[in-house]
């Protein structure tokens, strides 16, 4: 069975108790996606990516990740002026697919933006322990790595990690400020985007003139012989990686019930966040691989940092590390934040408890949902390796858009007639483009990270058919 549009935006435009409240305006839903996509992807993951698969050639990694996302990008605006409200491509699906599909989608996207902020959590942890070293304090490394990580000590010896206390504890602090309200949320998220595109901007200026053209060489790198391993499969395989970076918009897509004006807000904050990003993305990606080679960003989580020591200005690294710790709080917090309107959504149609969608009285915030995805996100940020987690977020990220370009194909056939604010170009051509460039970066992507994707749909699929059919909206005639 289908939601009607018209019953989902009736829904959306209903005020009053359990209901969000609408405070974000287009700058803020910019900020929103500016804030998400420039995190982990472009401080931590563009190094893995580099010294793994894609050599200098991670810029034409991160171009062909941006091409598929603006096919993609332009599908989220049409929907999301269509359909303003909660739960992203989730509802979209839901309107287009029926009740199934939107399961599989939302249940996918719990994944996505779970995974995606224990990438992020890890991450920081990884900046504050070299932070932290450059004042003389050292965190014992079995408090800062899963226990699937090891840590080289000065003596030469090696140890096993225990459990990444750092991660675990900037999840539970940011969820605290998220809970307080969206409004105040969108106000910190908005100084620290400012602050994040700051650092992106003294990074590439100081650091363009002091670019070894020798690291291009060869820009590249020969196939070892292993499928992803440099070479075009490579480029293809960094930039599956890298994918998961510019879920900012569907972030922006998931605030649309707290919009104030969303058929004209939410198309501005999509578009306008994934053209800034895409172009500091390549310019960043250029001048790191330029100032370091490649090989240098094996294993590090803090690529920033070794690439500045190349500069006579590696006394601002402590600067930029303190920087990019403040900045990766904004992509959590915004991360958290999707995750929790997303689960808002699902309950609100009855496909998971009403607790996940119970509203607090005072700050009008779904608390309850907050808390509970908060324990959850932070065990994955404690025990689970960032590359395990960063693929993972990516294939996620992946079928949600492959899923609304889909949609998009859909509804142009069964509903010409609806009204649509904003309207893709070139259809069928664009969806189709976003379509096979999804479907080609998944391909590349490592077989265990389809299995890790199958083993948690079959999960999603065991709770829809045991909990969620039996209690949906929809089903029931509600």
């Amino acid at each position: 069975m289908k939601k009607s549009i018209a019953s989902i935006v009736a829904e959306a435009n209903q005020s009053g108790e359990g209901t969000l409240k609408r405070t974000l305006g287009p700058i803020n839903l910019i900020l929103i996606g500016v804030g998400l996509t420039l995190g982990a992807g472009l401080f931590s993951i563009t190094g893995l990516a580099a010294a793994n698969h894609s050599g200098p050639a991670v810029t034409l990694s991160f171009v062909i990740a941006a091409l598929g996302c603006g096919f993609a990008a332009l599908c989220y605006a049409e929907f999301a002026s269509m359909i303003p409200v909660a739960g992203s491509a989730y509802t979209y699906s839901y309107a287009t697919m029926g009740e199934l599909f939107a399961w599989i989608i939302g249940w996918d996207l719990v994944l996505e933006y779970s995974v995606g902020c224990a990438t992020v959590a890890i991450s920081w942890s990884q900046y504050l322990t070299k932070f932290l070293g450059s004042l003389g304090l050292y965190l014992p490394p079995q408090l800062t790595l899963s226990p699937f990580e090891t840590a080289k000590l000065a003596d030469g010896s090696t140890v096993n990690g225990i459990i990444n206390i750092p991660a675990a504890l900037v999840v539970v602090l940011m969820t605290a400020i998220l809970i307080r309200g969206t409004k105040g949320s969108a106000i910190v998220n908005g100084i620290i985007v400012f602050l994040k595109v700051g650092v992106v901007l003294v990074f590439i200026a100081l650091g363009w003139q002091y670019i070894d053209p020798a690291n291009y060489h060869p820009y590249i790198p020969e196939n070892t012989g292993t499928f992803g391993q440099f070479g075009w499969s490579g480029v293809l395989r960094g930039a599956g990686l890298v994918f998961f970076v510019f879920i900012g918009f569907d972030a922006v897509a998931a605030s649309a019930q707290e919009t104030k004006n969303p058929a004209r807000d939410l198309p501005i904050g999509i578009i306008g966040s994934l053209l800034v990003c895409t172009i500091l993305f390549g310019l960043f990606g250029h001048v790191m691989t330029g100032l370091a080679n490649y090989k240098e960003f094996a294993n590090s989580g803090a690529p920033v940092a070794i690439a500045i020591e190349k500069t006579p200005y590696a006394w601002l690294s402590q600067a930029i590390i303190l920087a990019i710790l403040i900045g990766y709080t904004s992509v959590i917090l915004i991360d958290l934040m999707a995750q929790s309107r997303m689960f808002y959504s699902i309950s609100k149609d009855g496909l998971l408890p009403k607790m996940f969608s119970d509203v607090h009285s005072k700050f009008k915030t779904p608390w309850k949902s907050n808390i509970i995805l908060c324990i959850f996100i932070a065990l994955f940020a404690a025990f689970v390796p960032m590359n395990v987690v960063g693929e993972m977020t990516s294939i996620g990220t992946l079928l949600a858009f492959l899923m609304v370009c889909v949609g998009i194909l859909i509804l142009r056939k069964t509903d010409p007639e609806a009204k649509r604010p904003f309207r893709v170009p070139w259809v069928p051509v664009i969806p189709i483009l976003g379509i096979l460039t999804c479907i080609a970066m998944m391909v590349f992507l490592p077989w265990e990270t389809w299995l890790r994707l199958a083993v948690w749909l079959l999960i999603g699929l065991a709770i829809y058919f045991w909990y969620g059919k039996k209690n949906s909206k929809l089903n029931d005639g509600r």
